[in-house]
């Protein structure tokens, strides 16, 4: 376990050059990117579809854009935030109404902006995760949905997300250093970061389909398929409504 407190010494703080160097493999169906497009389709399931027209989804980190369309076809009016202009001008092109260039942890929203607030596979590169939520928190509406994905401060999680990920050579591997262990996130401290802030969230497991992944590594499948798995050790997401 990672005692993550966003004080930890040697954290990389350049990780968005990182994404800036990334950022033309977005939509690269076998790029270093991939993943996140698989997780992204998931993490729409756990997103309501609008109760009106002109509902609003704040999408936090939203990289290339690759929640645009799942917010489209839910019915929302989609904002992304993020800190890479690179990858903003992607997410212009993917069904954002609106992109702006912000820090996670510093919103440049009013409080109770949004109807739907999500941050999906971000929450493991920056120092302070909590900071992060606590802000989706203040810009989610009261009866608003937070959506969260992340990896867990497990042993388990730090096998499967460096040590095999970044280092088993098939299409769809992130590059090496693109994870810090150290700043994985703590499942219990997520939920009473949320809880603090008026949301319960309940936890999900999620891991790629084992059959997917081989036929994807064979070349004869273009994405992967993210499916619920009981446990939270590795890859999870956490969802609530706030009150």
């Amino acid at each position: 376990m990672s005692a993550h407190n966003g004080h930890l010494p040697g954290i990389r703080k350049d990780f968005i050059s990182d994404y800036d160097g990334l950022a033309g493999q977005w939509w690269d169906p076998r790029g270093a990117l991939a993943p996140l497009g698989w997780i992204a389709r998931a993490r729409a399931d756990y997103v309501p579809a609008a109760r009106h027209d002109g509902a609003l989804l704040l999408d936090i980190a939203c990289g290339g854009g690759l929640f645009g369309p799942h917010a489209v076809a839910k019915g929302y009016r989609a904002v992304g935030a993020d800190l890479s202009e690179l990858s903003l001008r992607e997410a212009r092109r993917h069904g954002y109404a609106e992109t702006v260039r912000a820090d996670a942890a510093g919103l440049p929203f009013g409080d109770a902006s949004f109807d739907v607030v999500t941050a999906g596979q971000c929450l493991e590169h920056v120092p302070d995760p909590f900071a992060v939520v606590a802000e989706a928190c203040r810009v989610l509406r009261p009866g608003g949905t937070l959506v969260v994905d992340t990896i867990a401060d497990t042993r388990a999680a730090r096998f499967v997300s460096v040590t095999l990920a970044e280092n088993v050579p098939i299409p769809g591997h992130p590059p090496r250093g693109t994870h810090d262990h150290r700043l994985f996130v703590n499942r219990e401290r997520l939920v009473r970061a949320a809880r603090l802030h008026g949301v319960e969230l309940r936890l999900h497991g999620l891991r790629p389909r084992l059959r997917d992944m081989a036929r994807y590594a064979a070349g004869r499948l273009e994405a992967v398929r993210i499916v619920r798995t009981k446990s939270t050790s590795v890859l999870y997401l956490g969802a609530g409504t706030k009150k």
